[in-house]
């Protein structure tokens, strides 16, 4: 049974940094998708960062330059590093996976089969 729990989320002022974490347990198969999905109130899910079991990675525009996903295959823990951070960054941040070898739109949330329960990110200005 595959099992997510995300950690490292916060309240930080503009321009700050967090790094989150997903502890990944119960993952069987070596070909997957990992990423990164944030809702916040009022709006649909969407795609942050994803990487694939070969180390191709995917970001949103609005993240380019100031996240960075990387994921530890020993621990399997997969990270979020956020820079910059912008009051519209404020959100959920869910960590989910799906064991695909190919999705065309890995940034996708529907693409995506398990998930964790999301920790919460607050950006003042």
């Amino acid at each position: 049974q595959v099992q997510l729990v995300e950690s490292g989320g916060g309240s930080v002022q503009a321009g700050g940094s967090l790094r989150l974490s997903c502890a990944a347990s119960g993952l069987t198969y070596k070909t997957y998708y990992m990423g990164w999905f944030r809702q916040a109130p009022g709006k649909e899910r969407e795609g942050v960062a994803t990487i694939h079991s070969n180390g191709v990675t995917s970001y949103a525009d609005s993240v380019k330059g100031r996240f960075t996903i990387t994921q530890d295959n020993a621990k399997n823990i997969l990270f979020l590093q956020m820079n910059s951070l912008k009051p519209e960054d404020s959100a959920m941040y869910y960590c989910a996976t799906v064991p695909y070898s190919w999705i065309r739109s890995p940034l996708g949330p529907s693409n995506y089969k398990y998930w964790g329960q999301g920790t919460q990110v607050t950006v003042s200005s």
